[in-house]
């Protein structure tokens, strides 16, 4: 594809969305629920809009659909997993929404800090999401740095690709915080699901309509119409990538950050509702893009290159290609945009705010803008490695967040939880996911993520139960909550 039409087409979305990003403030933000949580009164559209923008990143139009081209419909299922998993948003939804609206709580470490009554639980568990989050935000660097560089056959480059992802996804942040970031969210969100709907339809009418696109997987790659099918979604692959995507909705903090911003407990409602509708009709495209390119073109040298070069291909029009190409990358950037925020506050608020944090607002968040370059930078640098299969890295970086399951399901279900048993097992299970990914070791042939789940769960119980657990937090903390559901008869 040219690169002088793709060029355009970036230009005109960045200067669109710092146009939305600009016209969204409403003054200087002056407070961290301002700045990061838009006032804690987003409504349940927007909110949707913008939760499935930041959700479905550059992994859905080029990592599921490089794994759909690897292994077929068993991609199908993984991110099928991901969308059953959201009936823990059912449970957790409402107890996020409320403990935070009744205490104040910014980040999800804050919240847990102050339930087990640690700030050293808030420290750990902020260290813990920085360090696993970022390789994640990496991740939808590369996505758009292979996307350009595959659409333009090297004109623009990985690594221009990228910076301009990053310098992007920096200043819609800064612009206005959450408030700026929901609104290019819900604008990135309506342009990649109608645009990517629209051409993908083109695509299997251009290979054939329904039947011939159907009647030419089946004749010439059945494999990839049935699990496992060509071998690669056997049961251990397939377990180590749907675990931390069932969990991702609680697991990720940029993600149940979010479900403090709600203006209520009905909006709350309407975003998942919305969003499921959204996800769904986004998966089946991004398979169906995959399938697609493996019937054009199947012997690329790389899965991830599949979406880049169906986009480039004569199947889709040039002005339609670069409009899908600038939906993948407003995906991407949203997601980068939303980690930077969540992260800068964790920073901010949790591991070094301590020293200001009841008395000084205003300088944690002068600390927060002074952050959200250097963990940008820090992605940036990640993304340079250029390590394989974007798909599997996302799945990857987001097992190492399974290990504050056990602490986040104790925070509202289990009285006995103690600080002790929150840090050992977030250390513990940390470590043990970075070793097993490092060295790439699959015990008993099983992925990591597994087995962090199931030693933080172990350590998490047994080192709460041979502590003491903190009585007073506790009970203000879970007597309040169980009050609030009942009488707002939430489950």
């Amino acid at each position: 594809m040219n690169a002088i039409g793709v060029g355009i087409g970036i230009a005109l979305y960045v200067v669109i969305a710092l146009v939305i990003a600009y016209l969204a403030r409403t003054g200087k933000a002056e407070s961290l629920s301002d700045y990061f949580l838009a006032k804690r009164s987003m409504g349940g559209v927007m909110a949707a809009l913008s939760y499935s923008a930041t959700t479905y990143s550059a992994f859905m139009l080029v990592g599921l659909a490089g794994l759909t081209y690897q292994g077929g419909v068993g991609a199908l299922g993984f991110e099928l997993i991901y969308l059953s998993g959201m009936v823990l948003v059912v449970f957790f939804g409402p107890r996020f929404w409320l403990v935070g609206k009744r205490f104040g709580y910014v980040t999800p470490s804050e919240m847990m800090g102050d339930r087990y009554d640690s700030r050293a639980v808030a420290v750990t568990t902020a260290v813990a999401s920085c360090l696993f989050l970022i390789p994640y935000s990496a991740v939808q660097l590369a996505g758009v740095g292979y996307l350009l560089s595959g659409m333009t056959e090297g004109a623009i480059s990985f690594t221009a690709g990228a910076v301009i992802a990053t310098v992007v996804a920096v200043a819609l942040a800064w612009i206005a915080g959450m408030r700026s970031v929901a609104w290019t969210d819900a604008f990135q969100s309506l342009v990649m699901i109608v645009t990517a709907t629209l051409v993908v339809g083109i695509v299997i009418d251009g290979l054939g309509g329904v039947s011939g696109f159907v009647s030419t997987l089946e004749a010439d790659r059945p494999e990839w119409l049935a699990v496992p099918g060509n071998g690669f979604f056997n049961f251990s692959m397939f377990l180590g990538l749907t675990l931390p995507w069932f969990f991702f909705s609680i697991s990720n903090p940029q993600v149940s950050q979010r479900l403090f911003m709600p203006a209520s407990l009905a909006e709350l409602r309407r975003m998942l509702i919305i969003f499921m509708g959204f996800g769904f009709v986004y998966t089946l495209v991004a398979v169906l893009w995959g399938l697609s390119a493996l019937i054009h073109d199947p012997d690329l040298t790389s899965p991830d290159l599949a979406t880049p070069r169906l986009l480039s291909s004569e199947l889709v029009p040039p002005v339609l290609g670069v409009v899908v190409m600038v939906g993948i990358m407003a995906a991407a950037i949203s997601t980068v945009d939303s980690i930077l925020l969540t992260l800068s506050s964790l920073f901010a608020r949790d591991i070094v705010g301590g020293w200001k944090r009841k008395g000084d607002p205003r300088w944690q968040l002068r600390v927060a803008k002074v952050v959200i370059p250097i963990i940008a930078l820090l992605s940036y640098f990640f993304a340079q490695l250029k390590l394989d299969l974007i798909a599997v890295l996302a799945v990857s970086s987001s097992a190492g967040l399974l290990v504050m399951v056990p602490a986040i399901a104790g925070t509202f279900f289990w009285r006995r939880g103690t600080a002790a048993g929150v840090i050992v097992s977030v250390l513990a299970g940390g470590l043990l996911v970075v070793f097993l990914e490092w060295t790439q070791t699959r015990w008993l042939g099983q992925a990591s993520g597994i087995w962090g789940l199931g030693v933080s769960t172990l350590l998490f119980i047994g080192v709460s139960l041979a502590t003491r657990r903190p009585a007073q937090k506790a009970d203000l903390f879970l007597d309040y909550l169980r009050q609030a559901l009942k009488e707002r008869r939430v489950w």
